[in-house]
């Protein structure tokens, strides 16, 4: 069985946050840093993180994204990704992170079972990072690229969202950073969110202008397998890095469509756009429940819809990209 819509498109690939918190404060996902909202419920237990990833991994599923906030805030998140490893059917096991904490656990996560990493960096310019995140990490986070790699890990993928005024310029130096070092670089380009109008409106660089910069140096992209996420990754023959670009306001870049979401207090989500979640935290108490839990899972799948029509100007529920594991 896989989980599949009305659209023939299949499930391999699950994004679960595990917390809202980020000890961040990027100008284009959390500018006046993480503020709590006020609802009572927990996130996701260890125990209920096995309940659904073994749900998903049943029906198909073969890559879950640990994500957040910033995942590694949790003090049981190296016993999460044991956890998620340890799932029959699951092949990979990659988180999104900050990197602030990376130098000192590259080791433990990788022996822990985790086999992708990415890692947000939006700038190579020292000062630039700080006021894009608002945190002076910069040598920090560097140090745990390099300890990624010590750790064994063959690939990091780096993700970057780059910004008109702020740094677009950058891509010169971004491309030669890669040039020697088996580095992805994914160009996420921003998005529009509920609580980020303005400032979509001020600083949105389009992803297309990159890829046609790409096209006209010589790169050349790569085939899709099954379980990858949705970008569009270019390789080049006198570089040992690649280039990702993810751009959501693409016209058909939601038919290769192939993730659900389950955010950190439990709830399915379509889409990281879509108006409403689901609430499974009843059915991830005890293991009887999960054919219960998969029926609910693949019953919602005919709600899902064929576009997150971002291109519209909708944004959905999502107030900022921490709030369901963006």
């Amino acid at each position: 069985m896989h989980f599949e819509d009305n659209y023939q498109r299949k499930f391999y690939y699950l994004r679960l946050s595990i917390t809202d918190v980020c000890n961040f404060k990027c100008q284009y996902c959390l500018p006046d840093g993480f503020k709590p909202s006020g609802k009572n419920s927990s996130f996701l237990t260890v125990g209920e993180i096995k309940r659904v990833v073994s749900a998903f991994a049943k029906c198909g599923t073969t890559k879950v994204r640990i994500t957040g906030g910033e995942p590694s805030l949790r003090k049981d998140f190296t016993d999460i990704i044991s956890t998620v490893a340890s799932q029959a059917g699951i092949e990979k096991v990659a988180t999104t992170t900050n990197g602030y904490r990376l130098a000192k656990r590259a080791d433990e996560w990788r022996d822990a079972g985790l086999t992708h990493i990415n890692v947000s960096v939006d700038s190579l310019d020292p000062r630039m990072f700080h006021q894009i995140t608002g945190e002076n990490k910069f040598v920090e986070v560097m140090s745990g690229i390099d300890a990624a790699f010590e750790a064994g890990f063959s690939q990091v993928k780096v993700n970057t969202v780059l910004m008109k005024q702020l740094n677009s310029q950058e891509l010169p130096a971004f491309l030669h950073w890669i040039k020697t070092r088996p580095i992805q670089l994914r160009f996420i380009e921003l998005m529009q969110t509920g609580e980020m109008d303005g400032f979509f409106s001020e600083f949105h660089q389009s992803g297309v202008s990159i890829r046609n910069h790409l096209l006209a140096n010589g790169w050349i992209l790569k085939p899709r397998e099954k379980n990858d996420g949705p970008a569009e990754v270019y390789m080049h023959p006198d570089y040992l890095g690649e280039v990702g670009l993810i751009m959501p306001y693409k016209k058909d870049f939601c038919e290769t469509c192939n993730r659900l979401r389950v955010s950190a207090r439990g709830k399915l989500h379509m889409c990281l756009f879509g108006d409403y979640g689901v609430d499974l935290r009843d059915l991830l108490q005890n293991d009887e429940h999960q054919p219960q839990l998969i029926h609910t899972i693949q019953s919602q799948l005919g709600e899902k819809k064929v576009s997150h029509f971002l291109d519209q100007g909708l944004t959905g529920m999502t107030p900022n990209l921490a709030y369901i594991g963006g």
